[in-house]
């Protein structure tokens, strides 16, 4: 089971798209849907919760669409995740540590003392991901992507986006 859902994935998706656009340019959410192929309304869910966070910034209308907010290298993975899906822990400790049939009733002290060791390990192991998930940026996204795709792909998401807002200015 994973932790987080595609909604981090394809929201990261979604924000590569906007991260070379000129400043002026808006990208509409159900141009973003179709690219990927989901659904519009899924996107404009993501969407919501990216500007809700300070992600992404929004203008209404036929001619409206999303932009970043920040630059990419001031957006990291973690603001994403974390827009997304909210702080949720990796752990939740249920104290199992308290109903051992040993112990016949109340546990010991020594029992329950401090924290759980195991959570103690598993909130190490959330503290580590969510610094390595801070650690990257959408700029950092952006330029691995760079560097395995071919140099004409993104200058044809380029010419696909500016297709749709065409055919959108002009539906004839």
């Amino acid at each position: 089971m994973a932790l987080y859902a595609a909604t981090v994935e394809y929201g990261l998706h979604c924000l590569l798209h906007l991260v070379d656009a000129p400043a002026d340019a808006k990208t509409s959410a159900a141009d973003l849907a179709e690219l990927q192929g989901v659904s519009p309304s899924y996107v404009a869910k993501l969407f919501t919760a990216l500007k809700a966070a300070g992600l992404v910034e929004s203008l209404e209308g036929r001619h409206g669409g999303y932009r970043l907010a920040r630059t990419a290298a001031d957006i990291t993975v973690l603001d994403v995740v974390e827009a997304l899906e909210g702080d949720k822990p990796l752990f939740e400790c249920k104290e199992i540590r308290r109903q051992c049939a040993v112990f016949e009733g109340a546990p010991p002290a020594w029992a329950v003392k401090g924290p759980c060791s195991i959570h103690a390990v598993m909130l190490e192991a959330e503290q580590q991901m969510k610094r390595s998930l801070a650690g990257h940026t959408l700029a950092d996204l952006s330029a691995r992507v760079a560097r395995k795709a071919p140099k004409s792909f993104a200058l044809d998401v380029d010419a696909w986006l500016a297709g749709r807002k065409a055919a959108r200015r002009n539906p004839d």
